[in-house]
């Protein structure tokens, strides 16, 4: 599958436009696998992501990865930002304090995902930006030089994605999770139709940083053991601190994991609400679907499975596929709210 973004972070060190040094140490953040990272081969190069599809490509690529490295003094960081901006801009910060003085950073944007922007904050952090456009993607960097960078912004921006209470102070958070200020509509429906009768070993697949968990555990007194999956680990952190009320009092684990390679077992229970992107704007029905077949393998005999999704998102024939009994239990604001019964005959 084409990278556009991560072909064009690559190509002012393919075309020439910049010089690293011999056998240089890189750090990529928020890396990505893909064919254009064989234009590093002669280098030292370190992957810094804590998104766990991406992690684990990265890794059977024979990349070294971490979720978030204390290393620095790096010759080049790369840097494939997100779309929000705080994160975005904090990891700047962060790729600058990586980088040794001297040392390069380079970053990379769709044009659709604030490419401009990214070009305006660069020239902000470090005095200057070059920049090559290619692959409807803009590319900019530059050399962190004490003289020209902006120490006191550097300062502010490290700080933007740090966690925060949010929600009048109920839960910690921080920018760059998903729905990171608030609580999305689509949860708040499952939440709302989740019954107080739920019980035994249950999980959240895709748990964010822990609403629909703590809402099963408040709601639902004989629930005894919850998991929690999900893939960004950041996410995941926060989660843990947003549980702590319950430690020692229920079962509860973390696992940083992509949901669609599939789930421990057997649970009595499964809620979620499936992300529908990975990187990028474009639905991904195909997440979903992972999860759901993740879910059937992964429920006893009887168990059941609430999900909320999209009212557009075609779930419907893989629940069909996979479960013995399929209820619509919400079909509202948009969103559905879906109840599915795995049978005595494994389906």
């Amino acid at each position: 599958m084409s990278d556009p973004a991560l072909e064009t972070l690559i190509l002012p060190i393919s075309s020439g436009d910049v010089e690293l040094p011999e056998a240089a140490r890189l750090l990529m953040l928020r890396a990505r696998a893909g064919r254009p990272l064989n234009e590093l081969s002669g280098h030292s190069l370190l992957c810094e992501q804590s998104f766990a599809p991406d992690r684990d490509a990265l890794q059977k690529a024979g990349y070294k990865v971490e979720a978030e490295t204390e290393e620095k003094d790096f010759d080049a960081v790369l840097v494939l930002p997100g779309r929000q901006r705080q994160e975005a801009r904090a990891l700047l910060a962060r790729a600058a304090s990586k980088a040794k003085t001297g040392g390069l950073v380079i970053a990379c944007a769709p044009n659709t995902e604030g490419a401009k922007t990214l070009e305006q904050d660069f020239a902000s952090l470090l005095g200057s930006a070059d920049k090559l456009s290619k692959n409807k993607c803009r590319v900019v960097w530059g050399q962190v030089e004490p003289d020209t960078l902006d120490a006191a912004l550097l300062k502010d921006w490290q700080e933007l994605d740090a966690p925060r209470p949010v929600l009048d102070g109920a839960y910690l958070s921080r920018p760059g999770v998903f729905a990171w200020d608030r609580i999305d509509p689509a949860s708040k429906l499952l939440a709302d139709h989740l019954p107080e009768t739920l019980s035994g070993r249950g999980a959240d697949l895709g748990s964010g940083f822990g609403f629909l968990s703590r809402t099963v555990l408040e709601k639902a007194l004989k629930v005894a053991a919850m998991d929690l999956y999900e893939a960004e680990k950041r996410a995941l952190d926060l989660a843990e601190e947003n549980l702590s009320a319950f430690k020692g009092k229920k079962i509860m684990s973390g696992l940083w994991s992509d949901v669609t390679k599939g789930i421990e077992g057997p649970y009595d229970f499964l809620v979620s609400n499936p992300p529908f992107h990975q990187s990028g704007k474009a639905d991904r029905a195909d997440v979903g679907q992972g999860f759901i077949r993740a879910a059937a393998q992964g429920l006893r005999s009887g168990g059941v499975f609430y999900l909320v999704a999209n009212r557009h998102l075609p779930y419907e024939r893989t629940l069909g596929d996979v479960f013995d009994r399929v209820e619509m239990l919400a079909d509202e604001g948009g969103y559905k709210v879906i109840k599915a019964t795995k049978g005595k005959g494994g389906k």
